[in-house]
């Protein structure tokens, strides 16, 4: 469950973000909210569409929260030290409040639910609390907790799913952008809280997502990331010509909104992702191939407790399937290290399932257990956390090799990039990304953001691709 991957390890959620649209002036509204969102790419997603709501009811976003009046953070439960850098962020804002007491704090998204009651009674650090398919009441909320109540709602839905709200690109270089297709989560893997924090799985209306895609483009936008917890099972019947919309039809009623609009997606579940969508991913130029592909353990027993559905020996031949299909297809993983009882051995299996693999990015974690889920009520979390560290840096240390041999094979070959900005080190270059997903830095010239460029690569380090445009033949 991850946001836009990039080559980096993970032992907690990604850090927060505040954000605000940069075409929009403080001027231009009487109220102020200010947002900070943590986790995956659903939770910032999620933040444009609470941007949305909230300023059709007035407010304006800011990136400085002294400025604002209603502060807000967007949580994830993923990890416990992404929980504890909640915690310590609003302790932070409480004391904001102090000099300010018309202030109004609020937590959304996945903490919502589970630990409603410590942040509203036993801390007081806020005064609303929200769920994920409660955004439509926010204002109500307020307004409610402008009176000094507490103001709570973490209700589930089986069909919320936004469809009609248009987000707000929140701090957007106006480039890549994330679209929402679906809601929840079918699948219980023993390890993750989203079906308790997120609700069952429902699928958005193909229609408005598609909408939604062409609007960016018109907008200037040229790459869309299909957004969902497991993709691959989307699932959407037109209800007036009874056609089921798949995923892979999705894929295709996105592309064909202009070859100049790319698309990728994430995340899928190796169980779901099928032939029809490679297949789909190999007809059009402009879907991007790369396909992140969670396995979590290399190992078919500690699978098993996962409740991941499917065995060692199953994931390889997926992976082989897709590379069969798609031979330079990108692939990228989730890896824990650490699970309840894994032995040695069953560590080693990892280790040996990523030689095998050998993914270009990796997201790997210790497992950490979270209350609620089905690990925490049936097993012992029984590894001892230095054993925990320790082999999630072998797992770590192995990927960076497979990593830079990933880059290294790059050398010398010419790719299709998007210009997405500058580069972080130095605004005499510019960096995009190619088909899989690689980072690619190159000299500015006279190009610019969202051009299309064609770059050839003459060197590399583990992470980043360095090369040069190729100017188009006259």
């Amino acid at each position: 469950m991850e946001e836009l991957l990039i080559d980096k390890t993970h032992d907690e959620a990604r850090q927060g973000e505040a954000f605000a649209p940069e075409s929009h002036s403080l001027e231009k509204f009487s109220k102020h909210f200010y947002i900070e969102s943590y986790g995956c790419a659903m939770n910032f997603a999620d933040s444009e569409v609470v941007a949305s709501i909230l300023q059709s009811e007035g407010y304006g976003a800011t990136t400085d929260a002294t400025l604002a009046d209603l502060i807000l953070i967007n949580t994830c439960s993923i990890r416990e030290k992404a929980e504890q850098t909640v915690r310590n962020r609003l302790s932070n804002f409480k004391g904001m409040k102090k000099q300010r007491p018309g202030l109004v704090i609020g937590v959304l998204g996945c903490m919502a639910e589970r630990l409603k009651a410590a942040f509203l009674e036993e801390e007081k650090l806020v005064d609303i609390v929200v769920g994920p398919d409660a955004y439509r009441s926010l204002p109500s909320l307020i307004e409610e907790a402008s009176t000094g109540q507490k103001a709570v709602n973490v209700l589930l839905s089986r069909d919320e799913t936004y469809a009609d709200i248009s987000p707000i690109r929140l701090n957007s270089n106006g480039v890549n952008a994330f679209v929402s297709i679906m809601r929840g989560c079918n699948n219980m893997c023993s390890f993750c809280v989203v079906p308790f924090t997120r609700g069952r799985e429902r699928s958005r209306n193909a229609h408005s997502i598609v909408q939604e895609c062409e609007a960016l483009f018109n907008d200037g936008y040229r790459e869309v990331t299909l957004l969902g917890q497991n993709v691959d099972s989307y699932h959407w019947i037109d209800e007036h010509t009874g056609e089921t919309v798949t995923f892979a039809r999705l894929m295709e009623m996105v592309a064909l909104i202009s070859p100049l609009l790319r698309v990728r997606f994430s995340t899928s579940h190796p169980k779901d992702i099928t032939d029809e969508v490679l297949f789909i991913m190999k007809q059009y130029e402009n879907i991007c191939n790369y396909i992140h592909l969670p396995v979590q353990s290399g190992n078919t027993r500690v699978l098993q407790m996962m409740n991941r559905t499917y065995s060692r020996e199953w994931y390889i031949a997926k992976v082989d399937r897709i590379r069969e299909i798609l031979p330079d297809c990108g692939l990228s993983t989730d890896m824990i290290a650490g699970f309840c009882t894994e032995t040695e051995e069953e560590h080693k299996d990892s280790l040996s399932l990523m030689e095998y693999c050998r993914y270009d990015l990796a997201y790997l974690y210790f497992y950490s257990e979270r209350p609620g889920t089905l690990a925490a009520r049936r097993f012992e979390d029984d590894v001892p956390l230095d054993v925990k560290k320790r082999r999630l840096q072998e797992l770590v240390d192995l990927h960076r090799i497979h990593s830079l041999e990933s880059m290294q094979k790059d050398v010398g070959k010419t790719f299709r990039v998007l210009i997405e900005g500058y580069s972080k080190k130095s605004e005499d270059d510019l960096y995009g990304r190619n088909d899989q997903n690689k980072v690619i830095v190159f000299p500015k010239e006279n190009y610019k953001k969202g051009d299309y460029v064609m770059v050839e690569v003459h060197d590399c380090t583990a992470g980043t691709l360095i090369g040069k445009v190729i100017p188009p033949t006259p």
